[in-house]
């Protein structure tokens, strides 16, 4: 308790920031998934308090998420309504929940840093790409769309064409501004100002972006109703609770619900676990989120969010990211953000209404040169080839598809990286023991040797040459794929053709199976390997 006191001084200011960017991104979502526009605000409520209070995660935020849009757009078609697909997001948070009880968090741990990486610098670069019609005055794509394709029929590519027949002079004067002064809010000098320590840069920009959306008015700089943040505005109290709608109980039996919920449940969680390593990786202290436990979380937060009316939620790094670089130190940030955003959901609309969209560009720009700061290529590309291009193809598929494709594609390449050393190296080879008198070469098998062994094996045994004595040792293997000891045995009987003799030490040769490693060691009979191994 006393940590979480300690920081309010760096969290409190966090938070406001993280409101303000997630305004615009929760409408946005739900003005995408076809969904009630306060949808999106009550997703993004309940990831901040509900899911944040029960995370473990320091630094993540959760919210509606763009990668779910599509997904939620047609399944509402589907079921024909919109309280129907609410019973699907309930069901999605129980069976999300059982993974967590499954203990299914694992997974996040198999994805390489190489493709972790390249997923925050992808993330960073789109985000600065999808930006620039915004602080132009064109809104053609919604707020939070991180995929290639749009709604709007174009891309993120075309979209630097089209946005030239929407340049609005008040909108670029307000980025104009806002950037500059994110700039100077930046530099050492103004850090060591006290007042400005107190006072982040993002918080002045919103402020004078209200200011001028007010003093434009009725002038030729006047922004347009698309151009600043559009929450629905409740008359009253009773007005605003009748924003939220209830699942519709009645389709239980309907089996598209479940399909649709076992969907939801399976894409929001992966979703959830990429965006909780990727923060764990931008969190200065290098703290370990619990992956079951986010999930359990998240499996709640989906089940509250459904029952209310809100669309489904996963952590999502545009939020997480901003509360990170906002200097946002404990989990407290991301609550607080709920709670504002709840608060001026009911109290403050029309003031919340009149930020402009181009000053949120302005400081979205900020957040994508962050993550895809020139320094973290030049850092991937000191670290060689087999994490730089991983890193690249993973930013590249980003940009091009969606969050969850480019990922794919990057695992993709890095697993084929994995398999390529893996075929390079099939065992070790150690110069100085290699010359003998006895002319025994002993190829000792390690622990555990699977199917991806194969070729390593083979090429091994195919560098060995004829006349020579072959102990084959694998006293220490508990498994051994049965393809691997096929290689052996047509080994044997090839070896009888070359006047090999082969002897083999088994430990039980039913359990055994290959290990990566194939270490030769003892050799008599000097012979070159090279060749053979640059092949």
């Amino acid at each position: 308790m006393q940590t979480y006191v300690q920081n309010l001084k760096n969290d409190i200011p966090a938070s406001i920031i993280v409101f303000l960017v997630a305004v615009p991104l929760c409408l946005g979502i739900a003005l995408a998934s076809g969904a009630p526009l306060f949808s999106g605000i009550i997703a993004g409520i309940v990831g901040g308090i509900v899911v944040g209070a029960l995370s473990g995660s320091q630094l993540g935020v959760s919210g509606p998420a763009a990668g779910l849009a599509v997904i939620v757009l047609t399944a509402i078609s589907d079921l024909g309504a919109f309280d129907a697909f609410l019973l699907a997001v309930v069901f999605a948070g129980i069976f999300q929940f059982i993974l967590g009880v499954l203990k299914a968090g694992i997974i996040g741990y198999y994805f390489p840093s190489s493709v972790i990486k390249g997923m925050l610098a992808g993330i960073g670069v789109i985000i600065f790409l999808k930006q620039i019609p915004h602080a132009l005055g064109y809104d053609g794509d919604y707020e939070g769309n991180l995929a290639f394709t749009q709604a709007d029929g174009h891309n993120t590519l075309s979209q630097f064409y089209y946005m030239f027949e929407g340049i609005t002079p008040g909108a670029v004067l307000i980025s104009a501004i806002s950037i500059a002064i994110l700039v100077l809010w930046e530099q050492k000098f103004m850090k060591k100002i006290g007042l400005f320590k107190l006072i982040q840069g993002p918080l002045v920009v919103v402020a004078l972006g209200i200011l001028l959306t007010m003093v434009f008015t009725n002038t030729s700089l006047a922004l347009k109703a698309e151009q600043v943040v559009s929450i629905p505005v409740a008359g009253s109290f009773s007005g605003f609770l009748d924003l939220f709608t209830f699942p519709d109980f009645s389709q239980w039996t309907n089996p598209k619900i479940y399909t649709i919920a076992i969907t939801l449940a399976v894409v929001a969680s992966l979703e959830t676990l990429l965006c909780l390593e990727a923060t764990d990786k931008l969190d200065p202290l290098k703290r370990v989120s619990p992956a079951n436990k986010e999930l359990r979380a998240q499996g709640i937060g989906n089940l509250v969010s459904g029952l209310i009316g809100g669309l489904p939620v996963t952590q999502v790094i545009v939020r997480s990211s901003t509360n990170i670089l906002s200097g946002g130190k404990t989990k407290t940030s991301a609550i607080l953000h709920g709670f504002v955003l709840l608060g001026s959901a009911v109290a403050l609309p029309n003031v919340l209404n009149m930020i402009p969209l181009s000053c949120l560009a302005a400081i979205l720009f900020l957040v994508g040169y962050k993550l895809a700061k020139p320094s973290l290529f030049k850092e991937m590309w000191n670290k060689g080839m087999t994490n730089f291009i991983p890193f690249i193809v993973t930013i590249v598929g980003i940009v091009l598809t969606d969050l969850l494709i480019g990922i794919g594609i990057g695992m993709a390449v890095a697993i084929f990286f994995v398999l390529y050393d893996n075929y390079k190296k099939p065992f070790l080879f150690e110069s100085d023991k290699n010359v003998g008198s006895d002319g025994e070469i002993v190829l000792r098998l390690s622990e555990d040797v699977t199917f991806l062994n194969k070729a390593n094996i083979q090429r091994a045994l195919n560098v060995i040459p004829d006349n020579s004595k072959v102990v084959i040792d694998a006293s220490k293997t508990i498994d051994i794929h049965q393809d691997v000891i096929e290689i052996i045995e047509e080994f044997e009987i090839n070896a009888k053709e070359r006047n090999v003799d082969v002897d083999i030490i088994e430990r039980d040769v039913k359990k055994i199976i290959t290990s990566p490693n194939v270490v030769l060691e003892n050799t008599v009979r000097s012979f070159d390997l090279e060749p053979e191994l640059a092949n």
